[in-house]
Order: structure tokens, then C-alpha cells, then sequence
């Protein structure tokens, strides 16, 4: 019997107020969806954000450490993942170099990880021993510029961070500055491996949040936070560069309150764009053309919650989970793969302020 291993990332503390107690973990039957509770590890503050490794073998987790918590720089911490209960091992931690790293991206071809500091507004490059241990930094990269909405983007923040996959380039959202930072990757170079070549900006006031690229590898699609839109390019891999196709909205025309967009991910068959509307409390779809790229919206479907943050789809493109931060619940939905439609299983998961959520198959071991 095929089954899915499930890891949700979660905030440990706001502020002064212990929320959750790390990261959880569920068994998914990969048939049914059903989600069994396998257990918890405890003793990690705020893993916000994860990442796996290619082989599954082990597990990264940023620390969005706070300044109540008496910690100035952030961290990122890594584990081992338990070949038959899916649980994890820590192995080590190491300082981040900057504030409030908020997601971390993993290179297996030349084993590094890469960390974006949303508080710092910098890049953070670490080694990746054979073992799965974390290294000490090699590279840490500041961004410096601001842009027109107030307070919040007065300064850099970077967001997010993805390899293309050649692994030739990382492309960086910098949600205080307004653009797409690109950086060429010199896997030769064990020093300073991140070059940057160019910034490609989105309009003003937007704050580019996260990125996904299509399975084809030729369109990249950016979620704005601040403006709730996505913003679809075009991609050459050759270069690196980037050309703006569409800016579209992830919000009914109709809707008059506050939202701030959360994830966004292109189905694995890539038919289909999807987006969480935090403020609409909704899962925005857009159909994909294939030749062009361009998106046209397919419809809305609420999250059965308060702010989803982030969702990912299991390895089939069957099943798609949602982290409602707000609410304290991750919900699952099904996927009709034909028309991209989500219907509520009626499965609903208690977790303490969940931020993220991954699911990975375990016989990719």
C-alpha cells in the first residue's frame, strides 16, 4: 500500500505566546487521503518553512526566530528522516546571518542550501556535508532599495528563493524592493557561489512573495502579496532572463476587503495554477495554456479556514492540503485533475498556527 509522509511547519511562538510544539508529522494513505498522526518534534522554535532533500533522506527547517525569544539571528536546523516512521532526527543547527529567514530552497547537485531573511533583506548560502549536516555560511548577500508601500516595504525583504532546473540560476523575490534579483550559480566556486547578473522589476507596491515554475521549465509564476496578483514570465534558461507576459488578479472582481496572498504552485501535470488568498480565505485557479503560458482564471474555492498560508499537492497531483494559520487547522482537498476543481474530503487536521505544509513518497528512499 502506497502512503505519502506529511510534515507541517508551524509557529512555535508569537511573540511571548507559546503556540505550537514544532513540526508535525502525518502518514497519508496515497488511495484513500486518509491522514493518520505519526508524531511530533518538539524542542524547535518557529520551523515557519521546509524544505526536503532530492533523495528524501533528510529535512531543513528555518528558526523565524523573533527578538522576544532573546535571539538576534535566525537559524536553520537539519534533520534525518526516519527511513520507516517518517520522523525526524536533528542533526545540527546553524545561524542564518540574518533575521527572520523565511524560506529555504535545497541544490542537491552541488549540496547547498540556500535561506532568504525576510528581516535582513539577504541571501544566505550554506554547505551541505554527505551527511546531511549543515555547514557554516559561505555567502551572505545584502539587498539594499525600498519602494512605495509604507511601512512595509521601506526596506529590503527577501522572500523567497528557486533554482531552475538546470540549477544554473537563482531567482530571488524581494518583496520590499519590488523585483525578481537573479543570480547566476557557480557550483565551481566555494566561496562566493551566487553572482548576480540582473533584477527584473514588478510594478510598484506589489511585493513579490513566491515563485513557481511550470514543468516545462519555460514560464515562471510570481505571487504579489500586497496587490494580489501573479505576474507570469517567460523564462530562458540559456540566460536567465525574464520576459512579463500577464499580471492577473487572484481576487473576484467583486470582493472589497483586505487580502494578502500566501503560496502559489502549478499542478504536476501543468495544467493548472493555483494561489491562497489570506483576507478572501480562498484557493484562486487559473487554467494554463501551455504554448503561451498565459492564465485564465477557473474559479474560487474556499479553504473551510481563516489565512492560508501555504498548500502543497501529493506526488500524484490527487490530493492538495492547506495550512489555515488563523483557524489552526490544515484541510484536504480532492483534485479533479481534468478540470482542476478542489472539492473538501471533510478531512480537517488540528495544528496550531500551521505555516507550511509538504508531503513527500516514501518510496523515493
Amino acid at each position: 500500500m502506497l502512503s505519502f509522509m506529511v510534515y507541517v511547519g508551524t509557529y512555535t511562538h508569537t511573540g511571548s505566546t507559546y503556540r505550537s510544539e514544532g513540526i508535525y508529522v502525518y502518514r497519508m494513505d496515497a488511495a484513500t487521503g486518509i491522514l493518520t498522526f505519526v508524531g511530533a518534534v518538539a524542542g524547535i522554535i518557529n520551523p515557519s518553512f521546509l524544505a526536503i532533500s532530492a533523495d528524501c533522506r533528510f529535512l531543513y527547517a528555518v528558526n523565524e526566530l523573533f527578538e522576544s525569544t532573546g535571539e538576534t539571528e535566525g537559524e536553520l536546523s537539519a534533520f534525518a528522516i526516519d527511513s520507516r516512521s517518517g520522523l525526524l532526527n536533528l542533526l545540527n543547527v546553524q545561524g542564518t546571518r540574518g533575521t527572520l529567514p523565511c524560506y529555504v530552497h535545497i541544490n542537491p547537485q552541488a549540496r547547498l542550501a540556500f535561506v532568504a531573511n525576510y528581516g535582513s533583506g539577504s541571501v544566505t548560502v550554506l554547505p551541505i556535508a554527505e551527511d546531511g549536516r549543515l555547514e557554516v555560511p559561505i555567502q551572505i548577500i545584502e539587498h539594499h532599495g525600498s519602494s512605495i508601500n509604507m511601512p512595509r516595504q521601506a526596506a529590503p525583504h527577501v522572500h523567497s528563493i528557486l533554482l531552475d532546473s538546470a540549477a544554473r540560476y537563482a531567482l530571488v523575490t524581494d518583496f520590499g524592493i519590488d523585483k525578481i534579483v537573479v543570480y547566476q550559480l557557480d557550483r565551481a566556486n566555494a566561496e562566493t557561489p551566487l553572482l548576480r547578473v540582473r533584477e527584473v522589476a514588478v510594478p510598484a507596491g506589489s511585493g513579490p512573495r513566491h515563485m513557481a515554475f511550470h514543468p516545462n521549465g519555460r514560464f515562471l509564476y510570481v505571487v504579489n502579496e500586497l496587490s494580489s496578483t501573479v505576474t507570469a514570465f517567460a523564462y530562458h534558461q540559456t540566460g536567465g532572463t525574464l520576459a512579463v507576459l500577464q499580471n492577473v488578479t487572484t481576487l473576484p472582481e467583486d470582493f472589497t476587503g483586505t487580502n494578502l496572498c500566501g503560496d502559489i504552485h502549478v499542478a504536476p501535470s501543468g495544467a493548472y495554477l493555483y494561489v491562497s488568498n489570506r483576507g478572501h480565505d480562498s484557493m484562486s485557479i487559473f487554467a494554463i495554456d501551455h504554448t503561451t503560458g498565459h492564465l485564465t482564471i477557473v474559479g474560487f474555492v474556499p479553504t473551510q479556514g481563516r489565512t492560508p498560508r501555504n498548500f502543497a499537492f501529493d506526488p500524484t497531483g490527487s490530493w492538495l492540503l492547506v495550512t489555515n494559520q488563523d483557524s489552526n487547522t490544515v484541510v484536504q482537498f480532492k483534485v479533479d485533475r481534468v478540470s482542476g476543481q478542489l472539492t473538501p474530503t471533510g478531512q480537517v487536521v488540528a495544528v496550531p498556527t500551521p505555516s507550511f505544509v509538504t508531503i513527500i513518497a516514501l518510496d523515493k528512499r
